[in-house]
């Protein structure tokens, strides 16, 4: 269930009452009244626009700009002039959907980094069930996850900086392959995000269990501790 992104999930289905509403206002309010099936199709018709997209905050964004469903309901409409007023409410509808949803999208961003900071490790490890260390590397040591330390850590332990010299050089600098240095030779397994976070990670623990890279589709975040998660690694 991690994989749910809950806020956007919750955000969608308030969209979707607020157009429903609509459409029955607009329903209610005709003398005349089209058959209910020819409704939502003439809405859900209405959704196709021209749109310019982009990313924002790695969420791709779609800005409705042509209303291409209007203009193919007006096509289809053409020879039965006398109908299209009947309809063309739910047309418009459907095209205005769009700049609700846009509207959701944007809002539930700050909504979402409010209810799951990114800054915190405990959104990306909130369930600790049987976690366990796979070896990525061979200059990796046996060893196994404190589970009773990692826990207490988790609503303490600071995000940190990723990059930094000392890294760079022992990852780059080395002539020869067999001196470079994996930096983070485990991977975390047996752990999961927190409940509606959406969030799909791969979990590394650095080599001397200080320090946790999460990797997500999009982004990196890098988390440091001064007191070693592993045992038996020594």
């Amino acid at each position: 269930m991690g994989e749910m992104n809950l806020v956007m999930v919750l955000s969608e289905i308030l969209v979707w009452a607020v157009i429903a509403f609509l459409a029955y206002r607009i329903y209610k309010k005709q003398t005349e009244r089209p058959k209910r099936w020819k409704l939502v199709f003439i809405l859900f018709i209405g959704l196709f626009s021209f749109s310019i997209n982009w990313n924002f905050d790695s969420r791709l964004i779609r800005m409705p700009v042509l209303p291409l469903g209007v203009w193919i309901l007006l096509l289809i409409f053409r020879r039965k002039k006398e109908r299209w007023p009947l309809y063309r409410p739910y047309a418009w509808l459907g095209f205005l959907a769009n700049f609700i949803l846009l509207l959701s999208h944007l809002l539930s961003i700050p909504l979402y980094q409010s209810i799951y900071p990114q800054t915190k490790l405990s959104i990306y490890i909130a369930d600790l069930n049987n976690p366990r260390l796979i070896l990525l590397h061979p200059s990796a040591k046996k060893g196994t996850i404190d589970q009773d330390r990692l826990q207490k850590q988790l609503s303490s332990i600071k995000q940190g900086e990723f990059y930094n010299d000392e890294w760079y050089s022992e990852t780059y600098m080395g002539n020869d392959s067999n001196q470079i240095k994996e930096r983070f030779p485990y991977q975390l397994i047996g752990s999961t995000p927190k409940f509606g976070s959406g969030i799909t990670e791969v979990i590394y623990v650095e080599k001397d269990g200080k320090g946790i890279l999460i990797s997500t589709p999009d982004k990196q975040f890098y988390f440091h501790s001064n007191e070693s998660m592993l045992k038996g690694s020594e």
